[in-house]
């Protein structure tokens, strides 16, 4: 096994400029044609360092925040497909069929869905309305105990309003 090789002032110099231009610890390692830890060894004794927790940090936060809005984006789609499928409970429907020895298409509108077709149709507006709730679930701004004095507010307003019996 031979001797180390001595770092000289100008590899350290070297360090010091690429780790400024943003090279990595092995990137410099492969420049200078040394090995990574005598590059940590240098970049420590500089007070540099290769940790790169922060930028890690901001690029996770910046991604939390996109899936956050796509998540978002989502909910509203899922919201819609409920609302559409709801109104078609009550509402005039087309039933179709195609086939027979001729291929011959008919249709007929009935009055609305079918028994069969409505609960079809709230089975998938359930479904919708529970993912959206899932992505995005609305805010509590009080709850039961904001709910309860608004009550109370309300109760004693139309005691004042019409008297204490």
């Amino acid at each position: 096994m031979g001797a180390a090789k001595p770092v000289t002032d100008a590899e350290r110099e070297r360090v010091r400029e690429l780790h400024a231009e943003g090279k990595g610890r092995n990137e410099i390692a492969e420049i200078l044609g040394r090995g990574g830890r005598t590059i940590s060894t240098i970049a420590k004794d500089l007070g540099l360092s290769f940790s790169r927790a922060a930028e890690v940090r901001q690029a996770t936060e910046i991604r939390r925040a996109d899936l956050a809005a796509r998540r978002a984006e989502l909910a509203i789609k899922f919201h819609d497909v409920a609302e559409r499928e709801l109104d078609k409970v009550n509402k005039p429907h087309k039933y179709f069929d195609w086939g027979g020895k001729e291929h011959d298409y008919d249709e007929r509108w009935q009055d609305e869905p079918t028994p069969g077709d409505k609960r079809a149709y709230v089975a998938l507006a359930a479904t919708a309305s529970t993912q959206s709730l899932k992505l995005a679930p609305p805010k509590e701004e009080g709850g039961a105990d904001e709910v309860g004095s608004l009550l109370v507010g309300l109760f004693d307003k139309l005691r004042a309003k019409h008297g204490d019996h």
